[in-house]
């Protein structure tokens, strides 16, 4: 899929979750998270909540509804598949043309009292099914006939977890009337409207403690949907409502800040930051080189004044300098310790069994998937195109992260060693970078080791409700690698725990 044609820097950002190819072009696109109710005339809700869970049935979609958010709706039913131990859920999120499907699964320990996570897998473009039936799951697919396995290590353990496909017209989701998403911004606003509804109708979940977390491109996508629940809780405040109760923000392998990355490809692949040097003593020269006006060109021309054609140019610029020597390796841009397997299933042949999994009749019917959606595909090229045609990724979103920690919400980053494409120099130079009340303690604090059974499972750094993590061997997808290692983070993590 990457050749050695030159590749554009948004096409090779993509890839963070979803190879797509190398001839996505960039224009920029502002979309701005809609802030109208912030001036509107506090209402009185006035609807029927279904009250509990257990109210649903697996015979047909129960509708739930909200006056606050007219234009939203939720279809949700119980879904008998994938772990046996819990209640599971399945529905679609819908917004007039726009149909977001997702899963939900009950805790195995304590589903009343238990913590409630949201997981979104990244691309943009990749359906969350990879990391429920992939990483960190309570079943996973391994092969396509014979169904799911019970995964012992799920998140699910001690936590109430959602996987959503989003934004529209990924994995399961879908539309009508050509409506789309291409901004991360505007797949905030349905998702935190999402949140509400979900928790208006079942009341048990009120006041319980909210963790937004997903992998990758989530590094984007979670920042700005964790602030647009917080923000959104002045609405349902001012009407009477209880708010939600965002304790915090959980990014994996994180495309957070894509300039910072960039710089770091250095790193990863001539010094042994990860693993011995992958490339040539020649090739590292050049490319230490060209990082100064790669990083140059890029800011003038992408960050400080905006100018398409210019920033476009730039981006190739690094690309062909900084990024299209390691895809020349073959290596696999999640784990730069092993080759790639197979470039059309992002390296990793199990995620077409998934595919083929999602695709039997008899798995659709179970979890209620809409006729009207096609073949399933693990990634969308049609949306990461869209995404990366708005220059989406040139909205870094450390300021996010930044406002989030001011306000009392916790944020968790946590990288596997083995990960090249969103790897961990990038993601803790942007941490000891961000421009916060607590940067001087945060950067203050020594890495240290941290354990899982008396065995090192990587370093981590953590002050003032910021911690950031690795975890040794890990490649891109933390909870496939490493399952024990990836629970015992978010396990202490959920009952704010020290690493």
């Amino acid at each position: 899929m990457f050749s050695k044609a030159l590749v554009t820097f948004a096409a090779i950002v993509g890839v963070c979750a979803a190879a797509t190819g190398p001839d996505a072009q960039l224009a920029l696109g502002l979309g701005d998270l809609d802030a109208s109710w912030a001036t509107a005339t506090p209402i009185v809700p006035q609807f029927t909540p279904v009250g509990s869970l257990a109210n649903l049935t697996g015979d047909a979609f129960t509708v739930l509804r909200h006056p606050l958010f007219p234009y939203h709706s939720v279809r949700i039913k119980q879904s008998d598949f994938c772990d046996t131990t819990v209640k599971a859920y399945t529905g679609y999120i819908d917004i007039d043309a726009k149909h977001l499907f997702f899963y939900f699964f009950e805790s195995r320990s304590d589903p009343d009292k238990d913590d409630v996570i949201f997981w979104t897998n990244g691309g943009p473009g990749c359906s969350s099914s990879l990391g429920l039936f992939m990483e960190l799951g309570p079943c996973r697919v391994t092969n396509a006939t014979e169904g799911t396995k019970f995964h012992a290590e799920a998140w699910n353990s001690n936590a109430n977890v959602f996987f959503v496909d989003q934004p529209v017209d990924v994995g399961f989701s879908y539309s009508e009337h050509g409506a789309t998403v291409s901004t991360t911004e505007q797949a905030a606003e349905d998702i935190a409207a999402f949140v509400v509804i979900f928790f208006e109708h079942f009341s048990s979940f009120k006041g319980r403690s909210f963790h937004m977390s997903g992998e990758s491109y989530g590094g984007r996508y979670i920042p700005v949907f964790a602030a647009a629940v917080y923000d959104q809780n002045a609405l349902l405040v001012a009407n009477g409502l209880t708010p939600i109760n965002l304790t915090s923000a959980i990014i994996g392998n994180g495309m957070t800040d894509a300039f910072s990355m960039v710089q770091s490809y250095y790193d990863m692949t001539c010094t042994p930051a990860s693993v011995a040097p992958v490339l040539d003593i020649s090739t590292c020269v050049r490319m230490k080189k060209a990082l100064p006006r790669c990083k140059k060109w890029a800011k003038a021309a992408c960050i400080d004044q905006f100018d398409s054609m210019n920033c476009e140019a730039a981006q190739t610029f690094c690309a062909s300098e900084i990024t299209a020597p390691y895809f020349e390796t073959g290596l696999n841009y999640y784990d730069i310790s092993r080759p790639c397997e197979d470039r059309e299933s992002l390296c990793y042949p199990v995620t077409k069994t998934i595919s083929t999994y999602l695709d039997r009749p008899d798995v659709r019917a179970a979890l209620g998937v809409d006729p009207r959606v096609g073949a399933f595909a693990s990634c969308s090229s049609l949306v990461n195109g869209a995404f990366n045609a708005g220059g989406d990724i040139l909205h870094p979103t450390v300021d996010h992260v930044a406002g989030l920690l001011e306000r009392g919400v916790r944020v968790l980053i946590y990288v596997g060693t083995y990960d090249w494409i969103c790897n961990w120099v990038g993601n803790e130079r942007w941490t000891l970078a961000m421009d916060w009340s607590g940067k001087d303690a945060f950067n203050g604090e020594p890495l240290r080791t941290w354990t899982v059974d008396g065995a090192v499972a990587g370093k981590t750094r953590s002050t003032k409700g910021l911690t950031f993590a690795t975890v040794d061997a890990a490649g891109h997808m933390v909870p496939y690698d490493k399952p024990k290692e990836s629970l015992a983070l978010i396990n202490r993590w959920l009952a704010q725990e020290s690493l």
